[in-house]
């Protein structure tokens, strides 16, 4: 049986001297901010990586419309799109602080990394099939199922994507290429040429067809992929052995009908590309030749391509990911290793295959020297190269992110491919790195958590202080094994030192394998303190390191509690102070003391293993000077923190020997006289008004008043809607309001997986002076007089009947008085409602607020502090605010940028200065990193497919994006629409007479162009200048024979003959309107003149 938690809670004691009033329905929808503070973790529905390689930032989108972006030093975001859709793209604006999204339905999103907001969302009106960003700038490509290439453009200054008329249709690009056709291939890959600075892109078509645009120069560079192309005998030594084929010669139709479905380049400068086909064929196709860089089109041959298959089965895995780093032994750009997922013998294991490719430009000869299979922990979602931390000048080695499903996310660095490449053994193994997460959520798993409020204790928090400060000195949240995390992005918020110091919140864990872990929840950015191994060096007990099922913590003594599912519970010393040395272990029959040897912080003073029944509350009182603990079993025990010894234990609290899930103090002056009555008689044992007693409550529905000084109880019960306690019994918390002198309020509560958790509230209309008793059912949330309820009377002072399922419950407070609960439902259902009328004043759900799906047993790790609310699911937790005027965890100047200016502008000046060198002199590569290494701890260099370039350097492209490469096109939309005339595009100019001929000749100079700009367009420059072949081919698209050159011909004059005689007609109807005009006036004054005036 899983372990319920305490339902019943702790009494702390607040605001002495301070009556608490809380009016009936003070809680408005518009104090509500149900609002994300802190999230940490991978998503489980993680489904693509981008990476920024300047920024060191990480994004990943998942399948249900959720970004998550990760820095270095804790620094995490989440972005949470409207739409719950999944995303096909996602890339970085390079050093922007701008971040583009495309989901299924085609809406282009563009995320600010700075405020951590939705800046702007276009709805693109065709299905989006490829899309690329070029580096550095605001420009982006994209490309459509109907095979039209376009250009938009994000303006950052008014928060707009603009669609720019740049554009390339498929049919228009074949005809200039040579391959006329009139199907409209969709584009599947857009890649802008490495070392272009944005000027070249390549265009990928499904069916094959590969196109390297020229955009400043308007004319195509090289085309692959065509029907045409053979593959013939080529030049090809493999030394890969058996399992990698790379073919050196092929049937003459082995290019026809091969679809695209991964591409990349295969060469740092752009010379190779590297296809994959659906047919699990991998083909490296040699794009620049002599030809070529003499500006003449280059039309590939056989002789520049190379064939490549991972298997030799007949059926084979489409070739999905292709991404290619070079080599830093490489010295012509074009040695590396090739990341392959897919291409396969289908039903193979599923891998990520590692090639080591030479290329040697002089025999023209392709050489797989290695191949490495890495099995995945999990099925495939997608990877991404990232330069490795660390590396020199123009070195290349490269880090690579493989993501995984559920949310996987591990790292392989350079040093562990290239051992993995050069070993000999068949069986080959490299250990992948795990991303480091700043809460641990799977390894160790999860098992209860706990979130709270420290009082204003300056000794507690300079405690916590030191303890966190050893924690970052010695270990940290690194990847082990020697790998430093490429992850370094961000930039933490600067605090004042006042609130660096002081620790406010603490969040604490516990884990399967017996440890705890405490961090400083008083900021976005957690910290860890310390963590608590599930051993002491020196002591065996058994179950000693079983998973933990119930912890409390009292910040007063700083003792640290913690229960297992074996029985046992350990106590822990904080202090700095204590010089205790002994240590204490407790159990049915002895009690020994031994002296243990003083190491780190904090110490282990006592372990009791009394019963072997799973632990399911601890509760300190607020003095701390005891421990109650509830078992499975039905009993409680108490134990004295000053002697270390047990007090005593009770018999089983219920008949059916039901679990204890929630133990609450209380000061016996608050019901002492509750208890004077004929039917409590007063215990055997005095107690003083400064004692305490326990108020217990067991899953089948028992609440029992325990003397804290003895075992002396009195039974009380309730019971709800007329059913049975072991149906209807969830969780019962009891809450007192006292004279006005004190207050005592509860925390949250927890359950059992059958029943629903409770929280208390102290509230009040008035002045009550008895203690109030919430009790939360799976169908009713009840409010009782402990009065009432001591003296059998069950009638309630507020109810609600709930319409699903209830399993957590926990009050909140504003302006220091409480004003609500929040209540989680097994549909995943959220409301919070008002006290004391239980009004409901807003609904929400886990799906709209994290986009998570309630799970079994997600309460026991849900826990609250008051205003906010720590959830954990799977591998992600997140922190939930609840007010809209929170001054917490969502203070603006506490939350670290996901963007660093300085280093943009650092970035952007050593690229600019860059630039100008090399326009001097030749300038090694790595520049970039030299210069920002001041204000990175690690060098920054370019990517693999990234040159660096100044943003100043794209307006030339910016300027030719604002005109179409075909101006003979028709504008988008408009191809099957019928040209309608307006008489407003009829200029009738009547000459004057003329007095001369020089103003004759110019007037009929201007007719004469007036007459040409409507017929052929006016063109910007109308004087005559010499053009070369491919702008004429690009201008009048068409290539062929001199017959269809004629028909072309033929073709426009009857579409100018066709516009002459809509004009024509236009202007008879015109004249015919103006003749019936004429004739009625005429008309009209003949009558009028017969008339007298007198009839007028």
């Amino acid at each position: 049986m899983i372990a319920a938690k305490r339902l019943i809670q702790k009494a702390v004691h607040h605001h002495h001297h301070q009556q608490l009033d809380v009016q009936r329905g003070n809680l408005k929808s518009t104090d509500l901010d149900l609002h994300i503070s802190v999230h940490y973790g991978v998503p489980s529905t993680a489904s693509l990586l981008a990476f920024d390689s300047i920024q060191r930032l990480l994004a990943i989108a998942t399948l249900d419309g959720r970004i998550k972006v990760i820095g270095g030093d804790g620094i995490e975001g989440i972005f949470i799109s409207p739409k719950q859709l999944p995303y096909k793209n996602l890339e970085f604006l390079q050093n922007r602080g701008f971040l583009v999204s495309i989901s299924n339905e085609n809406d282009i999103e563009v995320w600010n990394l700075k405020s951590r907001c939705l800046k702007c969302c276009l709805q693109w009106e065709k299905n989006i099939t490829a899309f690329s960003v070029i580096s550095g700038s605001y420009l982006m490509y994209i490309g459509d199922e109907y095979g039209l290439m376009s250009v938009v453009k994000y303006d950052a200054d008014n928060a707009k994507l603009l669609r720019l008329p740049y554009n390339i249709p498929s049919n228009q690009l074949n005809e200039v290429a040579g391959f006329p056709s009139s199907d409209h291939q969709p584009i599947v890959g857009l890649l802008p040429h490495p070392c272009s600075s944005g000027n070249r892109v390549l265009i990928a078509y499904e069916n094959g067809l590969m196109v390297l645009w020229d955009v400043s120069e308007a004319r195509i560079l090289f085309v692959g992929g065509s029907k045409d192309l053979q593959l013939k005998d080529g030049n090809v030594d493999s030394q890969s052995g058996p399992h990698t084929n790379l073919q050196d010669n092929a049937s003459n139709d082995q290019l026809q009908d091969k679809e695209i479905s991964a591409l990349c380049w295969a060469s740092s400068n752009g010379s190779i590309l590297a296809v994959g086909y659906v047919d699990g064929d991998i083909l490296f196709w040699k794009t620049s030749t002599d030809s070529s860089i003499r500006g003449q089109q280059n039309e590939s041959s056989s002789s520049n391509i190379v064939k490549l298959r991972l298997s030799s089965a007949e059926r084979r895995l489409p070739v999905i990911v292709l991404h290619w780093s070079a080599s830093n032994r490489s010295s012509n750009g074009c040695d590396g290793h090739l990341f392959i997922y897919g291409g396969d013998e289908i039903g193979a294991e599923e891998v990520l295959t590692v090639l080591t490719l030479e290329w040697s430009s002089r025999t023209e000869t392709l050489r797989c020297t290695g191949r490495a299979d890495i099995t995945l922990t999990g099925s495939f979602a997608d990877m991404i190269l990232s330069p490795s931390a660390g590396s020199t000048g123009g070195s290349h080695k490269a880090a690579v992110f493989v993501l995984t499903n559920p949310g996987k996310l591990h790292l392989y660095d350079e040093a562990s491919l290239s051992v993995l490449l050069s070993q000999q053994e068949k069986e080959r193994s490299v250990s992948a790195v795990e991303f480091p997460a700043m809460i641990p959520m799977a390894d160790p798993s999860l098992t209860l958590a706990k979130f709270t409020v420290l009082p204003a204790c300056t000794n507690l928090s300079k405690v916590l202080s030191e303890m966190a400060l050893v924690k970052k000195q010695g270990t940290t949240l690194a990847p082990t094994g020697g790998i430093k995390w490429p992850l370094t992005g961000g930039v933490p918020a600067y605090l004042s030192s006042a609130n660096k110091s002081s620790i406010e919140r603490l969040y604490i864990a516990g884990y399967e394998d017996g440890s705890v872990r405490f961090w400083n929840a008083s900021c976005p950015v957690l910290s860890p303190i310390c963590v608590i191994e599930g051993k002491v060096e020196g002591v065996e007990v058994a179950g000693f390191s079983s998973p933990v099922s119930s912890l409390d913590f009292c910040p007063l003594t700083l003792t640290l509690a913690v229960g297992n599912k074996h029985g046992v519970v350990r106590i822990y010393n904080l202090s700095s102070n204590s010089t205790e040395k002994n240590f204490h272990l407790v159990t049915q029959n002895k009690n020994e003391i031994h002296i243990l040897p003083q190491g780190k912080r904090p110490h282990c003073r006592a372990v009791f293993s009394l019963l072997t029944s799973p632990i399911h509350v601890l509760q300190f009182p607020s003095s701390g000077e005891k421990l109650a603990i509830g078992f499975e079993y039905g009993r409680v025990a108490v134990l004295d923190m000053c002697s270390l010894t047990v007090l005593f234990f009770t018999d089983c609290l219920s008949s059916s020997s039901s679990p204890v899930i929630s133990l609450t103090w209380l000061k016996y002056e608050s019901i002492g006289s509750l208890l004077k009555t004929p039917k409590h008689s007063e215990t055997n044992t005095p107690m003083n008004p400064e004692d305490e007693v326990i108020f217990s409550s067991t899953k089948d529905g028992f609440l029992n008043i325990i003397n804290g000084c003895s075992e002396d109880s009195s039974p009380v019960s309730v019971s709800t809607n007329g059913k049975q306690a072991e149906e209807s019994f969830q969780d019962m918390a009891t809450h007192s309001v006292e004279p006005r002198d004190k207050t005592i309020s509860t925390d949250t509560g927890s359950h059992s997986s059958k029943h629903a958790s409770s929280a208390g509230a102290t509230l009040t209309t008035g002045r009550l002076m008895d203690p109030l008793i919430l009790l939360c059912c799976e169908d009713s949330l009840s409010l009782y007089s402990a009065k009432n309820v001591i003296q059998g009377n069950s009638k309630s002072i507020s109810k609600v009947k709930h319409t699903n399922p209830c399993c957590w419950v926990s009050t909140f407070k504003k302006d220091e008085k409480v004003c609500g609960l929040i209540l989680l439902f097994q549909t995943g259902v959220i409301e919070i409602r008002s006290f004391l009328d239980f009004e409901l004043v807003k609904e929400s759900s886990l799906m709209s607020i994290l986009r998570w799906n309630f799970k079994a047993n997600m309460e026991k790790m849900i826990t609250s502090d008051n205003e906010h609310i720590a959830l954990a699911n799977g591998c992600e937790l997140a922190f939930i605010s609840l007010l809209y005027d929170e001054t917490g965890l969502r203070i603006p100047e506490s939350f670290p940028c996901l963007h660093d200016d300085v280093l943009a502008a650092a970035a952007d000046a050593a690229i600019s200065f860059s630039s100008d060198q090399k326009k001097k002199q030749g300038t090694k590569p790595g520049i970039l990193g030299g210069i920002v290494k001041g204000f990175k701890s690690e060098k920054i260099e370019r990517t693999l497919d990234f040159t660096p370039t100044a943003q100043s350097n794209f307006r030339h492209l910016e300027d030719i994006f604002l005109k179409s490469p075909f101006p003979g096109l028709l504008p988008t939309g408009t191809d099957n629409q019928e040209l309608e005339l307006n008489i407003d595009d009829i200029e009738i100019d009547e000459s004057p007479l003329a007095t001369g001929t020089s103003s004759q000749e110019v007037k009929s100079r201007k007719d004469k162009g007036t007459e040409r700009e409507q017929l052929l367009g006016k063109a910007d420059d109308m004087q005559p200048r010499l053009r070369t072949p491919e702008e004429i081919i690009a201008q009048y698209r068409k290539v062929g024979d001199a017959s269809s050159v004629a028909a072309h011909a033929r073709n426009k004059l009857v579409e100018r003959q066709e516009k002459l005689e809509r004009i024509s007609r236009r202007t008879a109807e015109l004249q015919n309107g103006a003749e019936d005009f004429a004739s009625l006036a005429d008309e009209l004054v003949k009558a009028m003149e017969n008339r007298k005036w007198w009839q007028i």
